[in-house]
C-alpha cells in the first residue's frame, strides 16, 4: 500500500490482497539443473517461460515473441525483471519505460504493468516473492502433458557417437525405421557447406547401437521413406534425383529426375502416400551456382510417375522437412530458413510448420498456419525467422516432432505447442522406431540419440 500511497494513487482500498500461503518447489536444494530441461509454460499470448519455484520465491526465465504485447495485469507478489536479451517497453501504470539488455524495473505488488515488445522480442528473468501460485499451476498442466507423451524419467541416451566409431559420421540425416533397423543418409560438407558424395554413405542401425554403411561413396542422399518390396525410397540430393534402393545399396531405378524437361535440384525429404505415390521438397541446397528449377518448391509423384509441383517456386523460402496424416488427409511442410541477409529467398512462411488438404489428384489447397516453432536468441537478434525446422515424426495421434536449433519441438494433432526434447547438439531430424514403435530416434551430426515415450508412431508402410 505504501508504494502506490507514494506514487500519489488516489481513492485507494482499506485493504489490498496479500499472499499467505507457499509453494511446494519444483526443484531440490544443492542439486545443479540444466535450465533447458525445464518445460516452457505459456504466461499469455506470445509469453513463454521456464519456472524455477521455490517455497517463497520464483524464477521466471521468460521469452516474449517480437511485435507480441504482454498485456495490463496485476498480482499482489513482488516483482523484479532483468531484461536479458531483446527490447520492450514495459507499462507501469498509465505510463512506460523503455528496456534494453540489462535493465531492470522493481514491480511492488498490487501495481498495474505490462509490456509491448519490439521486433528483436525479448528475453528477461523476473523474480516473484511469493512465489506465484497461478504460474505453477499453468506449468502443472503443461506437464501433465508433456509427460502424456514423454514419459517423466525418460531422457535422451547417447546410442552412437560417429566421432568414435567406425564408421564414422558426419552429417545425419533423414532416418527412419523398416524391419528392426533404422536406416540413415550420412552426408558430408566441408566448412564451406560444400557436399562431397564421395565421402557420403547411407547407414543401418540396430537398436543395440551397432550400424554398417549399406552404401558408399556413390551418393550424398538425404531423406529416406519405407517403399515398396521392403526397399527404400531415397533422396539422391547432389545427385539430382529420388530413387528407389535395396537396404543392400542397390539402386532399382529412378523413380524422377526431371520436371517440365529439366533436372530437378536438391530433392531433401520424401513420405509416401496411401496410393503409391509420393512427395519431396526440393530447397535448392546444392552446390551449382545455376539452379535447374525456377525456385524452392514442393513435388508430388503420382504412383504412375507423373510429377506435379505443388507450391510455386519460391513460395516458401526452404521447405524442408514433411508429412502426411495418419489418415492421409493433411500434409505437413516446415519452413528451415526465413527472413536472413545471407539467404536468397524471403517468404511468408516465417517460422510456421503449415498444413495443407490433401486433394484427391495429390495437389494440395486451403494452406494455414499449423504450428509456431520457437526461435533461438541468436536468430531474433538478427530479426530472422530461422528455426532450422529439418527432419519430422508423426505418431499415430497425429502429434507432430520436429528437429529445429531450439530442440526437438512437439505439437498435438491442433498445433497446439506440448513441450520440448533438449539435447546437447542440434537435432537435425528423427523417425519412430522398435518393436512397439514407441521409441524416437533422432539423430545430430556425428550423434544418434534415443529416448522412449508413450506414443506410437505411424510410418507409411506400402
Amino acid at each position: 500500500m505504501d508504494y502506490l500511497q507514494k506514487l500519489g494513487i488516489e481513492n485507494l482500498p482499506n485493504e489490498i490482497l496479500d499472499v499467505r500461503t507457499y509453494q511446494e518447489p519444483n526443484v531440490d536444494p544443492n542439486k545443479v539443473y540444466d535450465l533447458y530441461n525445464f518445460q516452457l509454460t505459456k504466461l499469455a499470448d506470445g509469453a513463454h517461460s521456464r519456472l524455477i519455484s521455490g517455497r517463497n520465491t520464483q524464477l521466471s526465465f521468460i521469452s516474449m515473441d517480437p511485435g507480441s504485447t504482454f498485456p495490463h495485469h496485476i498480482h499482489p507478489e513482488e516483482q523484479m525483471m532483468f531484461v536479458m536479451r531483446g527490447e520492450c517497453d514495459e507499462i507501469i501504470l498509465d505510463g512506460k519505460a523503455h528496456m534494453g539488455e540489462n535493465d531492470v524495473v522493481r514491480l511492488p505488488g498490487n501495481m498495474v504493468h505490462g509490456a509491448y515488445i519490439s521486433e528483436l522480442g525479448c528475453d528477461a528473468l523476473d523474480i516473484f516473492w511469493p512465489a506465484r501460485a497461478d504460474y505453477s499451476e499453468k506449468e502443472k498442466a503443461v506437464l501433465t502433458d508433456y509427460h502424456a507423451i514423454i514419459p517423466k524419467d525418460a531422457k535422451p541416451e547417447l546410442l552412437v557417437d560417429g566421432t568414435k566409431t567406425q564408421p564414422s559420421l558426419t552429417f545425419s540425416e533423414g532416418p527412419k525405421w523398416m524391419n528392426g533397423k533404422v536406416y540413415f543418409s550420412n552426408m558430408y560438407f566441408d566448412q564451406n557447406w560444400n557436399a562431397d558424395p564421395k565421402k557420403s554413405s547411407i547407414v543401418e542401425l540396430s537398436p543395440d547401437g551397432s550400424y554398417k554403411n549399406i552404401t558408399e561413396g556413390k551418393m550424398q542422399a538425404n531423406g529416406l521413406y519405407p517403399y515398396k518390396n521392403g526397399n527404400l525410397i531415397v533422396c539422391d540430393m547432389i545427385g539430382h534425383r529420388v530413387v528407389e534402393m535395396t537396404t543392400s545399396g542397390q539402386v532399382v531405378k529412378v523413380l524422377v529426375d526431371k520436371y517440365d524437361g529439366k533436372p530437378i535440384d536438391g530433392p531433401n525429404d520424401v513420405v509416401t502416400d496411401a496410393k503409391g505415390g509420393f512427395y519431396f521438397t526440393d530447397p535448392q541446397f546444392t552446390m551449382e551456382p545455376e539452379k535447374n528449377q525456377p525456385g524452392r518448391a514442393v513435388y508430388y509423384v503420382s504412383s504412375e510417375g507423373k510429377i506435379t509441383r505443388i507450391t510455386e517456386p519460391n513460395e516458401f523460402a526452404m521447405p524442408n522437412g514433411i508429412l502426411l496424416s495418419p489418415d492421409g488427409k493433411t500434409l505437413y511442410i516446415n519452413n528451415c530458413y526465413d527472413n536472413e541477409s545471407w539467404y536468397p529467398v524471403n517468404s511468408e512462411k516465417d517460422n510456421f510448420i503449415w498444413a495443407y488438404d490433401v486433394n484427391e489428384d495429390g495437389t494440395i489447397s486451403n494452406g494455414r498456419q499449423f504450428a509456431q516453432l520457437f526461435l533461438t536468441g541468436n536468430v531474433l537478434d538478427r530479426k530472422g525467422k530461422s528455426s532450422s525446422a529439418d527432419g519430422m515424426a508423426i505418431d499415430k495421434m497425429g502429434n507432430i516432432y520436429v528437429g529445429t536449433y531450439y530442440g526437438v519441438q512437439i505439437f498435438n494433432n491442433k498445433g497446439g505447442y506440448v513441450g520440448m526434447i533438449n539435447l546437447p547438439s542440434f537435432p537435425v531430424s528423427l523417425c519412430f522406431g522398435d518393436e512397439d514403435m514407441k521409441t524416437l530416434y533422432i539423430v545430430s551430426y556425428s550423434k544418434v540419440f534415443k529416448i522412449k515415450t508413450n506414443m506410437e508412431g505411424y510410418v507409411n508402410y506400402l
